[in-house]
């Protein structure tokens, strides 16, 4: 592969995406954040929403937590939010607002890996590093027919010299931004077309009809599957919430009651545990009726299995832990999709 082959397809087949037409360090730096994981369909609006909300570095970096991650709400793994807030701050205190076009001083902000490093420091400041996710490596893979696992440490290395070895040093940004969306667009993971590419005289796996099985992985880390019990609990237009601390998912966003059980587990044990946890409640001897059946959640690496209960109450009680809200502020918080999605059906959200 010649950089030149892959730079013009990508002039002539690139989609015009809002980050492309800048070189200012905070927008690519946002952007690549926001694609961290995520179809560039999906992140669009976010980029849209946040470039709105927070302008520049400054306006991020001053802005409530809450705020960022309401603003995320919806395109998961929140700890890119809380890192980016993060980042931010860092940038506006310890760079007085100004990004480094250094690709070490840039993995220092929190976040911030080899893959981002190399995308701020190629696109804005036109240094000589090669991006490597995971277009790059199905890309590679294909092309010089690598079967090192890609999620090794040898791969990684491996993957890292050839891409830098291939890039354009005298327009490292154009070449990064052509051989990523060449795997986006054109070299994709199931049934690319490989008799029409522009890169089949060279590939070595396109003409063997096997590029599905490139790149290769190693062996697959275990899902986990657990059983969420919620309970949306009102009283008198009031209803209560908690923050989820760290350690676990969804750390800083915000969850209606909720108890986990090591598996599905029978109305009446629910029932005794709600009580023991909330006797106010059990003394009113209300009847609670699961008002969903078990939704399925998929995370990367768990399955969450949840069902939803309601509770009406009739006075405004308080509940230990709990933080007793207006209904009509519920809104103001940042769920986990999963529990947004509820609150939506029972119209408490727009």
């Amino acid at each position: 592969m010649t950089a030149q082959q892959i730079i013009k397809w990508y002039k002539e087949n690139k989609r015009e995406l809002p980050w492309r037409n800048t070189r200012d360090p905070y927008r690519v730096w946002l952007s690549e954040i926001i694609l961290q994981q995520t179809r560039v369909a999906q992140g669009l609006p976010y980029y849209e929403k946040f470039v709105k909300a927070f302008p520049t570095v400054y306006d991020l970096a001053k802005a409530p937590q809450q705020k960022v991650l309401k603003l995320w709400q919806g395109l998961g793994y929140y700890s890119r939010a809380r890192n980016l807030h993060e980042a931010a701050k860092f940038v506006v205190k310890e760079c007085k607002g100004i990004f480094s076009s250094d690709y070490e001083d840039l993995k220092k902000l929190k976040g911030v890996g080899d893959y981002t490093a190399a995308a701020i420091s190629s696109f804005c400041f036109g240094k000589p590093h090669a991006v490597v996710d995971g277009n790059v490596f199905r890309v590679l893979s294909r092309l010089y027919a690598i079967d090192t696992p890609i999620n090794s440490g040898p791969g990684k290395k491996q993957f890292t010299q050839l891409a830098n070895e291939l890039l354009d040093k005298k327009d490292p940004g154009t070449f990064n931004q052509a051989i990523m969306e060449f795997g986006a667009q054109y070299c994709v993971p199931a049934n690319p077309d490989c008799g029409n590419c522009v890169l089949k005289n060279k590939c070595l796996v396109g003409s063997t009809g096997k590029a599905s099985q490139f790149p290769v992985k190693a062996g697959k880390t275990k899902v986990r599957t657990r059983h969420f019990e919620y309970f949306f609990i009102s009283a008198k237009g009031k209803t209560f919430i908690e923050k989820r601390g760290a350690g676990d998912i969804w750390q800083g966003l915000y969850q209606v009651p909720m108890f986990e059980f090591p598996k599905k587990t029978s109305k009446k044990l629910i029932i005794n545990r709600l009580y023991a946890e909330f006797p106010k409640i059990g003394e009113k001897g209300i009847e609670l009726k699961a008002v969903t059946g078990i939704r399925k959640h998929q995370l990367s690496h768990q399955t969450i299995l949840a069902r939803f209960w309601q509770i009406n109450l009739t006075s405004s009680q308080n509940l230990y832990n709990y933080t007793k809200i207006d209904l009509k502020n519920l809104k103001k918080y940042p769920f986990p999709v999963l529990i947004g999605n509820y609150l939506r059906e029972i119209t408490i959200f727009e």
